[in-house]
């Protein structure tokens, strides 16, 4: 998919992990205000764990989430999250 590994994304990717809170946090954000996403897991992905850890100046925090205009959020909170999707 031309979707993984790039911050050049046609949808919203968030990459993150099984045991994540703050995974579980986004996820929930998504569902809730009825914002497609596609969520890549890095358990078992080496591609995509050192794809995060590249974004993240060799740290594999999650989620870390690219957007279709470019833009990276990593850890972001509701609020974060809400700023961003949803228009004023």
């Amino acid at each position: 998919m031309n979707d993984l590994y790039t911050t050049n994304t046609s949808q919203i990717v968030m990459y993150s992990t099984e045991y994540c809170s703050d995974c579980y946090r986004a996820k929930a954000f998504f569902e809730a205000n009825h914002v497609d996403f596609l969520q890549v897991g890095l358990e078992g992905n080496e591609e995509a764990t050192q794809f995060v850890m590249r974004l993240n100046n060799g740290y594999r925090s999650v989620p870390t989430i690219i957007f279709p205009d470019g833009s990276v959020l990593v850890e972001p909170s509701w609020e974060q999250l809400r700023e961003k999707i949803i228009p004023k």
